[in-house]
């Protein structure tokens, strides 16, 4: 596996100068980056199936052990704040538990077993994506939660950073980026978890936005938690709509929170009126815009 070659480029890297060191570490990071390019037209199909199974329903469910479970977690907890994805509707499976998220737990990661438990567990569907990450592409906890996802008709993912690997072999929508050896060999926590987060953030964002929750680049959909979300939803009613900052306020406050409806309310609508607008556009902030616009 390339992942777990040693390089002789870097044998002595520990006598190297610091910034030596990082210049390493840099390249490697670039080079990450680098090697995520060649799987977009992959990334794009998976996102494009994953819709309209969400849009019936469906959950995200993000399958790894290690390093590649704890980027998974951080590609999913991420969502309900920033895009008001419902948190019921996204599934972790961790080899070794949650609290393998916190602290390693070693052999977990070979559990065939625990991998099909998890699907079964979590009653996994066909309108289910499951997204497996693995950057061996040979993790046996992995690959049994995509095989039995599969089985049960959900759409299957498999990340992967080594080519012709297992688990892609084990999914409907294969996505691999060759990132080769690490500059500490073995050390997949580095080029290869960056190019696993770039995927999983590219994958998860492009979803979303196709689910209706962006609008001219925007978080519509956004939780507004706390008083810096709180004045970015109004600043973008403020930007969507070009009203003053009294009248995004008071929005805001008419649409309960809901910034959709407060865009609405800002261009003129009465609050019932912007719901029905939005419910017959199914979320779709630019259709609703047209719909009430077409019907003043």
């Amino acid at each position: 596996m390339a992942t777990e070659h040693f390089s002789t480029r870097f044998q002595d890297l520990d006598t190297w100068p610091s910034l030596d060191v990082l210049s390493a570490f840099y390249e490697g990071q670039l080079s990450a980056v680098a090697a995520v390019r060649p799987s977009l037209p992959a990334i794009a199909a998976a996102a494009e199936e994953a819709v309209g199974r969400l849009r019936r329903g469906g959950r995200l469910v993000y399958a790894g052990a290690g390093t590649s479970g704890r980027i998974g977690v951080q590609d999913g907890t991420e969502l309900p704040p920033t895009f008001n994805w419902p948190d019921d509707r996204v599934v972790y499976l961790i080899a070794g538990g949650v609290g393998a998220i916190m602290q390693a737990v070693e052999n977990a990661e070979d559990s065939v077993e625990e991998g099909v438990e998890g699907i079964r567990k979590n009653d996994i569907g066909p309108n289910d994506v499951v997204i497996g990450v693995a950057a061996s592409g040979r993790t046996p906890f992995t690959i049994a939660a995509l095989k039995e996802a599969a089985a049960r008709g959900a759409q299957t993912i498999g990340i992967s950073n080594n080519p012709d690997a297992p688990i892609l072999e084990a999914c409907s929508h294969p996505i691999l980026a060759d990132t080769g050896e690490e500059v500490i060999a073995g050390s997949t926590r580095m080029k290869a978890g960056t190019a696993q987060k770039i995927i999983l953030n590219l994958l998860s964002s492009l979803i979303m936005v196709r689910l209706d929750r962006v609008y001219r680049g925007l978080m519509v959909n956004m939780r507004a938690t706390n008083a810096k979300l709180r004045n970015r939803s109004e600043i973008m009613v403020m930007q969507i709509t070009d009203c003053d900052e009294g009248t995004a306020a008071d929005a805001i406050l008419q649409a309960g929170g809901d910034l959709k409806t407060a865009v609405l309310i800002a261009m003129g609508a009465i609050p019932s009126e912007a719901q029905g607008a939005l419910e017959r556009s199914d979320g779709n902030l630019r259709k609703a815009l047209a719909d009430f616009s077409k019907s003043e």
